[in-house]
This record gives structure tokens, sequence and C-alpha cells, in this order.
């Protein structure tokens, strides 16, 4: 049972809409579209259990009819950044109390920065990251990026690496890890939860690390947790 039930306004119910609408409404969510698109604004209302506007989401009557007043969200999801920037503007001043945007053009996330809307990058750019990594880092399970170069990894400790059977310090000592380096977890069991490393922590083959780097996810880095085949 959901106990924490939102009403949440969502914008566009296109490729990027229609998942999370399909996501909210299944989480027992009081969800209402709004696409101006005839067709597929009739496609979102036939398939989810909810109130679906075919209307246009910058007119501040329109976010009205939607019940902006009371939503506890808008998710703006159209695949035009004017728009979205509009629609969020109108949704601040209509008092929603958290508004999303996706963002399609990285030079336009200064400006929704600017008017205090959380954003996030276009799924589809994120989707070819994670694909050119998966070829590229083959090593590397999953990640995030923090500022402009550094990145929290996620891999998996191979027989030959030179961290395999040392301890944090030893690791440290030999120059393996520290500086721009931080370990931050340690999985070895999935059935047990992940291990707080410290200093007389030894790594061993198999371990899943979850690894803070300075630098990024590159070759140098991931030759430490034996993934010679990570070099070009």
């Amino acid at each position: 049972m959901n106990t924490c039930r939102m009403y949440v306004i969502v914008v566009g119910a296109g490729d990027i809409g229609t998942p999370l609408v399909d996501l909210a409404t299944d989480s027992g969510n009081e969800v209402v579209v709004i696409e101006r698109d005839e067709e597929r604004a009739e496609r979102a209302s036939r398939q989810y259990d909810c109130l679906v506007l075919n209307d246009d989401a910058t007119s501040k009557e329109t976010l009205q009819d939607a019940g902006a007043e009371r939503a506890d969200a808008l998710i703006s999801t159209t695949d035009q950044d004017a728009t979205n920037i509009m629609v969020c503007l109108l949704a601040q001043e209509l008092s929603v109390p958290n508004i999303v945007s996706v963002v399609h053009n990285p030079e336009h996330m200064s400006v929704f920065k600017q008017i205090g809307v959380n954003t996030m990058q276009n799924p589809q750019s994120l989707i070819a990251e994670y694909l050119y990594r998966a070829v590229s880092r083959p090593s590397v399970v999953d990640f995030m990026h923090i500022g402009e170069e550094a990145e929290v990894f996620e891999i998996t400790v191979g027989g030959d690496a030179p961290i395999a059977g040392k301890t944090l310090r030893e690791a440290d000592e030999a120059d393996l890890i520290g500086g721009q380096t931080l370990i931050v977890a340690v999985e070895r069991d999935r059935s047990e939860a992940p291990i707080t490393p410290r200093g007389e922590t030894r790594i061993h083959e198999g371990d899943m690390l979850t690894v803070y780097s300075g630098v990024g996810a590159t070759a140098e880095v991931t030759d430490v947790f034996g993934h010679a085949e990570d070099r070009d």
C-alpha cells in the first residue's frame, strides 16, 4: 500500500513521459497528463487510468484545469526545452512545490538552474553514454559523474588485480589507491550488507567495489582492479 500518494502532473506523453506515467500510476499516485498531440493524448487515455488533457501546457489555464494549485509535483517531458521552461515558469507561478524537467540541450541547463528547476539530462543521451561505456570500459558496472571529471563507479576485482589480497592501508602504501581514488564500499556477499572499508579491510578477488575517482574511470585507475582490457 502506498502511504505517500501524490498528485502529479506529467507534461508530455512521448517516449519519456509515457513510462513515467506508467511508473507513477502503478505506484498509486493520482496522475494528470497534459499532451498537445491528439493521437498521443488518446493513446495515453486508453492506456492509463488517469485524466488526460489534450491541450497546450504553456497556457496557465491548462495547468489550472490540470489542478496545478493542489499538485505535489509537475514533471515536464516535452522534446522542446523552450516549452519545458515555459511550463516550469507557469508551474512556479501556480506554486507547485516540486518541479522537474528534462533538458535536451546541455547548454540550456544553466537556464533551468537559474529559475530554480530540478533537471535531468535527456535520457537518450544518458543511454548512449552508458552503451558507449559498456564497450569502452567493460569492467565498469555502473557509474555516475560528479562535476567535470570525477566519477563514482562500481567495478569487480579481477584475479590478477594488483590490489587483490592487500588491505587498504597496504594498497595506499603501494600507491595503488589514495590521492584522488577512494574505495567507499565493498560488496562481498550479495546476501549481506556492503562493507564500509577501513584501513585493515582486505580486498579479495571477486569483490564488487564502489570507487570514487577524481579523474574518472580511466584505464590507469581500472588497471589497479585487474582490468587491462579497458585499455585501448
